[in-house]
């Protein structure tokens, strides 16, 4: 019989969810599911861990193991937010580093104003279970207390995405299983739901079958030092049926 592992079940649910993906100049797509390096820094957050402790984050990353399925689907769930700000020589503002930005340049570079994308997905429900690879700090215990009393406000993605409820739900929050796609499959589904898009990392659960849609390479790493995402790793696309629905 293969071990199995205990997994934290986390509910990602509220109005609006940002999932990142590839940014093109000033559009910012959101994906269907967490991005590893989103998770990371959720969890990080939750944690209490600075920007600045780059070495504490890349080794969460490279400790976690997650899957996600998504309870939730809509015929139109994507939102996309226009912004526009007009900004003149002189303005000032706010970076994530902590510094002021100011700005310069010729008179006639600032006659158009500021523009950016930003899609989110609405009233979703996402279901993650995770684990930690190794038995390093912090542990799973760790993550789950921080998670249910996290030192600072946590988002889903942006700052607007705030959580519809709290992330941990059932008691105690945990499942066993031998792989990921196991544990999701553990997690009760929303009443009326059946087949649930799901995606799981290559090696925590089917790879060919009815349940598979696709195997590919997802660029969702980030190097935490340089704060630049770079590399890619195998993640599985399908579907999954939780063995029991909510009650």
């Amino acid at each position: 019989m293969p071990e199995a592992y205990r997994w934290l079940v986390v509910h990602l649910e509220a109005p609006l969810l940002a999932f990142g993906g590839v940014r093109i100049d000033h559009i910012g797509v959101t994906r269907d599911f967490p991005s590893l390096s989103m998770m990371t820094g959720l969890l990080a957050n939750a944690l209490g861990y600075s920007r600045t402790e780059w070495d504490k984050h890349q080794r969460l990353q490279d400790r976690l193991i997650f899957a996600a399925r998504r309870d939730r689907e809509l015929a139109a769930s994507v939102l996309t937010d226009t912004q526009n700000a007009w900004l003149n020589k002189t303005e000032k503002g706010w970076t994530t580093w902590g510094e002021i930005e100011e700005r310069d340049g010729g008179a006639s570079t600032y006659k158009a104003p500021h523009r950016r994308m930003r899609d989110y997905h609405m009233d979703q429900h996402v279901v993650v279970v995770l684990r930690l690879y190794d038995d390093g700090s912090p542990d799973l215990d760790t993550v789950a207390e921080a998670l249910a009393r996290p030192a600072r406000p946590l988002f889903i993605g942006r700052k607007p995405c705030l959580p519809a409820g709290p992330l941990l739900r059932e008691n105690p929050p945990f499942v066993h299983a031998a792989n990921a796609y196991e544990a999701l499959c553990r997690v009760d589904g929303e009443t009326g739901v059946g087949e649930m898009r799901a995606f799981w990392p290559l090696g925590e659960g089917p790879e060919t079958g009815r349940s598979v849609d696709r195997i590919f390479d997802l660029p969702d790493l980030r190097n935490w030092k340089s704060g630049l995402h770079g590399g890619t790793r195998k993640v599985v696309e399908g579907c999954i049926i939780a063995e029991r629905q909510a009650a």
